[in-house]
C-alpha cells in the first residue's frame, strides 16, 4: 500500500514510463497533463505530498496544502514563481545534475559541428549530392589547442571542462560563485573575468541558469568583444542571449558561428531569421535527453522526495539569486 501521494507533470521533462517504472513502492503517482486547467489539476494534485514538476502556479499550490516539495527533473527552474513558492514556506529541487553528461556530451559535438560545419554546409550539400562542394574555400578548424571559455562552472560545465582534457584545450571560466581550487584543478581550468573570457576565447560556451543576473547576458557589447573567428555555443536557456543582438553578430561578422540548443521563444516562430544562417546549428532543446538522464532523474527524484517526507533536508535546493 502506497504511503506518499506524488503528482507528475508529465509535459515538463523526464519520461512518463520512466517515471512510472521507477517509483518506489511506498510512493503512488498520479500523471498530470500540464495542458489541463487550473481546476484539473488541483483536483490531481490536491492531496499530493510532493509534485514533480518546473511549471506550476501558485493558485494550483494554494489548493494543494500537503506539498512538503517541488521536485524539478531538470536544471532549469525559470518557470517557477520562486519567490512566492518559497514564501508559501515549500521548497524547490532540482534534478541534482542529472542531465549533466548527457548536456555536456552534446555541449563537445556542438564544439565539433561547427568548426567543421558540419550539419549547416557538409550534411545538406551532400545530401543534395553536391560532392565536396566548394570544400577548398571553406575555413575548417579543429577543436583541439583551442581557448575554450566556460561561462558557469556548475555540474554542467565541470562535465564539459572534463571532456575537453581530452583535446588539449586552454580551459578557462567565469562563475560568479566560488569554485573550489581542487575542483579547478581536476578539470583543468583556470577563473578570468567576464571580459577577459570573451576576448581570448575561441569558443564560448554558456551554463548558467536564468535568472534576472544572466537574462540578456550576452548581447551586442559582448559579441563586440568576442574574437570574429570565435563561436557562441548556447545550451542552458535561450535568453541568456539576445538573440536580436546574436542574428547581428553572425550577419556582420563580429563572430563567427554559433551552436544553439535553445532559443528565446520555443517552440522559436517558424520565420527565425536565425534558420537562414548557414554558420548556425539549432536543435530543439533537447541536449538533456537521453535514457540515461531520464533513469538518473527519476532515481534522484523520488530518492529526494523520500528524504523529505521522512522528515530530512532536501538535496540541490534551489535559493533566490
Amino acid at each position: 500500500m502506497a504511503t506518499w501521494k506524488v503528482a507528475y507533470f508529465s509535459g515538463v521533462g523526464g519520461r512518463p514510463s520512466t517515471m512510472l517504472e521507477q517509483a518506489p513502492d511506498e510512493i503512488e503517482v498520479t500523471v498530470v497533463d500540464p495542458a489541463l486547467s487550473e481546476s484539473e489539476k488541483i483536483d490531481l494534485c490536491r492531496d499530493a505530498d510532493a509534485l514533480v514538476t518546473s511549471d506550476v502556479s501558485t493558485s494550483v499550490l494554494q489548493e494543494c496544502p500537503r506539498v512538503k516539495l517541488i521536485q524539478t527533473l531538470s536544471a532549469g527552474y525559470d518557470r517557477l514563481d520562486l519567490e512566492a513558492i518559497l514564501e508559501m514556506g515549500i521548497p524547490v529541487a532540482n534534478n541534482g545534475g542529472a542531465n549533466a553528461i548527457s548536456v555536456s556530451e552534446q555541449t563537445i559535438a556542438m564544439m565539433i559541428g561547427i568548426n567543421r560545419n558540419l550539419m549547416a554546409q557538409w550534411d545538406s550539400t551532400t545530401r543534395r549530392r553536391e560532392w565536396r562542394s566548394n570544400l577548398y574555400q571553406t575555413d575548417l578548424s579543429e577543436v583541439t589547442d583551442k581557448t575554450v571559455g566556460l561561462v558557469g562552472l556548475g555540474r554542467i560545465g565541470r562535465q564539459v571542462a572534463k571532456r575537453l582534457t581530452g583535446f588539449d584545450t586552454q580551459t578557462i571560466f567565469y562563475d560568479v560563485e566560488d569554485v573550489p581550487e581542487d575542483v579547478q584543478r581536476e578539470v583543468k581550468a583556470s577563473p578570468v573575468p567576464f571580459d577577459e573570457l570573451l576576448e581570448t576565447s575561441d569558443i564560448v560556451s554558456l551554463h548558467v541558469p536564468l535568472t534576472r543576473r544572466t537574462r540578456g547576458m550576452m548581447s551586442d557589447r559582448e559579441f563586440d568583444v568576442m574574437k570574429e573567428t570565435a563561436f557562441l555555443i548556447n545550451l542552458c536557456r535561450g535568453p541568456v542571449v539576445d538573440e536580436a543582438a546574436l542574428y547581428r553578430a553572425l550577419t556582420e561578422g563580429k563572430i563567427a558561428g554559433a551552436g544553439l540548443d535553445v532559443l528565446e521563444v520555443e517552440p522559436t516562430p517558424a520565420d527565425n531569421p536565425l534558420f537562414e544562417l548557414d554558420n548556425v546549428i539549432i536543435t530543439p532543446h533537447m541536449a538533456g535527453q537521453s535514457q540515461e538522464t531520464a533513469l538518473r532523474a527519476a532515481r534522484f527524484a523520488y530518492g529526494n522526495i523520500l528524504r523529505v517526507l521522512s522528515g530530512q533536508e532536501a538535496e540541490s535546493l534551489v535559493t533566490p539569486e
